[in-house]
């Protein structure tokens, strides 16, 4: 008799007002390095935020929730999302897309942080060219397309360091 395969539960997604995350002290991203927290602010200006934050309820001392959420994963967009906050460019309550991880999840936060930046994959040079031709096929200007290549270069290194 054939064993049943276990269902994949994926976590809830939910918009959380931005004064209500913290960073968490589970990031395992420690070293600084790749596109400046500066230029991922200007990219999300310009086209939003493309990837949600990986967030965890903060509990309180009995374990209960406290309404805030913790960011194992995504600090570098929080960092971001708060910089245009502080440029008021951003309300400090505006909703951002959440992943939220149970708090009693036997993922650990670190795990889920670590997995997220190692599960990354550059994009292949031809698929990268192939992208930017048709950026300018539709009308995308030099200066925008350096901007793309410019970030990607720095995510590259950022990688092998």
């Amino acid at each position: 008799m054939a064993k049943a395969v276990q269902k994949v539960t994926l976590s809830p997604s939910r918009d959380i007002p931005f004064d209500k995350l913290v960073l968490s002290q589970s990031n395992v991203r420690r070293i600084k390095a790749g596109v400046s927290v500066e230029e991922l602010a200007e990219d999300i200006a310009r086209r939003g935020l493309l990837q949600s934050l990986n967030v965890r309820p903060v509990l309180d001392a009995e374990g209960v929730e406290t309404g805030m959420f913790e960011i194992p994963a995504g600090g570098r967009r929080f960092q971001a999302l708060s910089l245009l906050v502080k440029q008021k460019r951003l309300a400090k309550t505006a909703p951002v897309p959440c992943i939220v991880r149970d708090a009693a999840s036997e993922i650990l936060a670190e795990d889920g942080s670590l997995a997220e930046n190692m599960q990354r994959i550059a994009l292949h040079p031809l698929d990268q060219f192939r992208a930017f031709v048709a950026l300018r096929e539709k009308g995308q200007g030099e200066e925008a397309i350096c901007g793309c290549l410019l970030r990607d270069a720095a995510d590259r290194q950022a990688a092998t360091e």
